[in-house]
């Protein structure tokens, strides 16, 4: 799988290359969303009303409507556009952070267990959690929240943690 760029947020070796790439499905916007384009709507409603009527409380409360509403769907796209999930033939990695920037990096040799997590609405809608187990730790370590067709993302991971596993025996024996 080829991707055109790689993201400027990290470093993507000459020997390494990005698997898969994703960032999390639509639903992870919330009901935020959908909450804030109603909110624009009824502004956008009651400017219009008070545009007939003359009203100028109306207006003004029209207007903080809509900006408010406008505002709550801008925030959501952003923390949605910004969240991201790489996997490559060495590494994990997960951006989030809209002003600032948090991303969490995980070599492949550490992944101990991963797990697919979907509840029914996940089936349906296709996303679920990826979540990965590192060596020393019973804790999640690295939780890829609700990903687009999760079952790729768990059988390329999964593909990828052999290959690294495969290299590393290969290389034990060749020290030996």
């Amino acid at each position: 799988m080829a991707f055109g760029s790689t993201p400027d947020w990290f470093h993507l070796s000459d020997d390494h290359d990005i698997i898969w790439e994703s960032r999390p499905h639509p639903i992870a916007m919330g009901t935020g969303l959908p909450v804030g384009v109603i909110v624009t709507l009824v502004g956008i409603l009651i400017v219009g009303w008070s545009t007939t009527t003359e009203n100028t409380i109306f207006l003004a409360v029209g207007f903080v409507f809509a900006l408010a509403g406008v505002s709550l769907v801008l925030v959501r796209y952003l923390v949605w556009t910004n969240t991201r999930y790489v996997i490559t033939t060495a590494e994990l990695y997960k951006k989030h952070g809209v002003v600032s920037r948090d991303v969490t990096q995980f070599r492949l040799n550490r992944v101990q267990n991963t797990s697919l997590e979907q509840d029914a609405v996940g089936r349906v809608l296709g996303y679920g959690n990826l979540t990965v187990y590192t060596a020393g730790s019973g804790d999640p370590e690295l939780t890829f929240e609700r990903v687009p067709r999760p079952e790729q993302a768990s059988s390329l991971l999964s593909d990828q943690l052999e290959n690294v596993s495969g290299r590393e025996a290969s290389n034990r024996q060749d020290r030996v």
